[in-house]
């Protein structure tokens, strides 16, 4: 047996003992864990190469994909070279890196990395397993995301030989996505029947080299179709957010977003929330998907996804999977037929898949129209607003969750002046611990009574800051029933004070005739009577408030 000290496992945080016999080797850290072990038929090659902690000797396994082991010295080369090739037979390979510094280079695609060369040396190597998504940036560009850093890796300090994305757990800081500006065209390779890639000269097919690209990493990532058996496919549903239309193919433990320009690999792991929500326009329903780590667009993030389906329509769907799996593993979870809304379809499969509990609308709560949510806005964002038995969610854009654990208060309030606020209200959430408040406003007032029941029924302290102001509410409520009739009517008393009768004579003459009638009825009539009475014209300011609050008797027109 070889041991050696202070080695460290895909950029674990912390070092270990790797230890080499003729069955295999293991490593275990050295504060204490869960130890790793491979045996010797998994390794395919070996490399010796300098790395972050001195020297690193990368495996390339069967089952495991790449594996680092990073810290050795320098003097231990012989050793190790002797050790693969006595134990093993395998050649350790002594692989320099290219120094140069060039950022343009050829990429290589291998069993399980891609490897950016410059002067035939490897700049960089990427690990397919930490490769999460890919996508077609631009005609000749191409962007890769990479694994989010897994809770569980950040736990134990290990890497994630056995896991996406659980490498990068050993840094602070992260690379989250690089971008490939690839030119000119390409000839595709076909494989041959021993696996080999072959290009034929007179029938190989040329294409975009960025496309050729995209597709071959889909391919060696397993971001596309080959991760597994499509069990259910929804095409061109709509997102609210992100924007856009999105096919959706459900995977036994993940699902794909397939788009025009992005496409997107969720595992079930990353569902952190799942909702059903009823819009309140009795037409649609809304499937609000939480997900940790967020889904990303460039700078973007999405911590929600939000589809929409009508609920009238109605799919015919026959899930593709075998009698024996449905029957052993899917029991009393999936259906091999299935004839409902859509909306309950996806609903259905998804928590068949994942497993996940779904959420829907608190029953304690409904809204003045009946509905599990009202209409509100955050800023100029404009949505709805649910109830849910344990906290709310305000959809499309910005999709907010708010646990009510968190919520120290809520103040009901008016803002906008006496018109504004006689028809709609706001409303703020206050969190606990110094958080950020969430404010909703233009809430129709006829909302307030149902929310403010629901907020004593779930124990949430309530401020009122509208009870102070009731007079003002009944003035405000009578000046804007009195203005929704007859808003003009208003403007003319005030030109018949400025101006004399006679040329309201000569405009309402000119008005009577040019005009059309459907145009405003409630305009000639009031104006008729001010001509009809001079008084009204020639009234105090004092004489005029008062016939705001109070509706002047209108006198029946008569045909000229």
């Amino acid at each position: 047996m070889e041991t050696f000290n202070d080695i460290y496992l895909n950029l674990s945080k912390q070092h270990g003992v790797a230890r080499f016999a003729e069955s295999g080797w293991g490593w275990k850290p050295s504060g204490g864990g869960d130890t790793f072990t491979l045996d010797h038929q998994q390794i395919l090659s070996a490399q010796w190469s300098r790395a972050a902690r001195g020297y690193e000797v990368k495996l390339l396994t069967r089952a495991d994909g790449v594996i680092q082991l990073d810290g050795f010295k320098q003097d231990d080369f012989d050793r190790v070279a002797k050790l693969f090739k006595v134990w093993y037979g395998i050649p350790l390979e002594n692989k320099e890196h290219a120094l140069r510094g060039w950022n343009w280079g050829k990429a290589e695609f291998g069993k399980a990395e891609l490897s950016f060369n410059v002067s035939n040396r490897p700049a960089f190597e990427i690990p397919y397993t930490e490769i999460s998504n890919t996508n077609l940036a631009g005609k000749n560009e191409v962007a890769v995301d990479f694994s989010l850093t897994d809770g569980d890796a950040k736990a134990n300090g290990l890497g994630g030989a056995r896991g996406r994305g659980k490498k990068s757990a050993g840094a602070k800081d992260q690379l989250v996505e690089m971008r490939f500006y690839i030119p000119g065209t390409a000839s595709k390779k076909e494989k041959n029947e021993d696996g080999e890639e072959v290009t034929d000269g007179e029938d190989a097919e040329e294409q975009n080299a960025a496309q050729l690209f995209y597709e071959t990493l889909m391919d060696k990532a397993e971001i596309g179709e080959v991760a597994g058996d499509t069990f259910a496919s929804f095409l061109e549903v709509l997102h609210l957010t992100p924007r856009g239309r999105f096919d959706i193919d459900m995977f036994e433990t993940s699902f794909r977003l397939r788009g025009k320009t992005y496409d997107y690999k969720i595992q079930y792991d990353a569902v952190k929330k799942f909702m059903v929500l009823p819009k309140p326009d009795d037409i649609h329903t809304l499937i609000t998907i939480g997900l940790d780590p967020p889904l990303r667009q460039g700078q973007t993030r999405y911590p929600f996804l939000v589809m929409q389906f009508k609920r009238d329509e109605e799919v015919n769907l026959d899930l593709n999977m075998t009698d024996e799996l449905l029957e052993t593993k899917y029991k009393d979870k999936l259906q091999s037929h299935y004839e409902a809304p859509i909306a309950m379809v996806v609903s259905d499969i998804f928590k068949g898949l994942s497993g996940k509990r779904i959420t829907k609308p608190s029953r304690e709560f409904v809204s003045h129209h009946e509905q599990a949510g009202v209409k509100c806005s955050i800023k100029a964002n404009e949505g709805h607003l649910f109830c849910l038995d344990k906290a709310f969610m305000f959809v499309p854009k910005p999709a907010t969750y708010i646990s009510m654990d968190n919520i120290a208060s809520v103040t009901m309030s008016r803002v906008g002046g006496a018109m504004a606020a006689s028809r709609t209200f706001d409303i703020t959430f206050t969190m606990k611990g110094g958080m950020a408040e969430h404010q909703f406003s233009n809430i129709n007032r006829e909302e307030q009574q149902p929310l403010e029941n629901f907020f004593r029924a779930k124990g949430i302290k309530t401020k009122n800051e509208m009870a102070d102001d009731s007079g003002a509410l009944l003035a405000a409520a009578l000046q804007d029933d009195d203005l929704a009739s007859s808003d003009d009517g208003g403007a003319a008393r005030g030109s018949a004070d400025e101006d004399d009768e006679s040329v309201d004579e000569d405009f309402e003459a000119e008005s009577e005739s040019d005009v059309a009638e459907e145009y405003d009825e409630n305009h000639q009539s009031d104006s008729d009577d001010e001509m009809a009475d001079g008084d009204e014209g020639d009234a105090s300011g004092d004489e005029e408030e008062e016939q705001l609050v109070e509706r002047p008797k209108k006198k029946q027109k008569t045909a000229k």
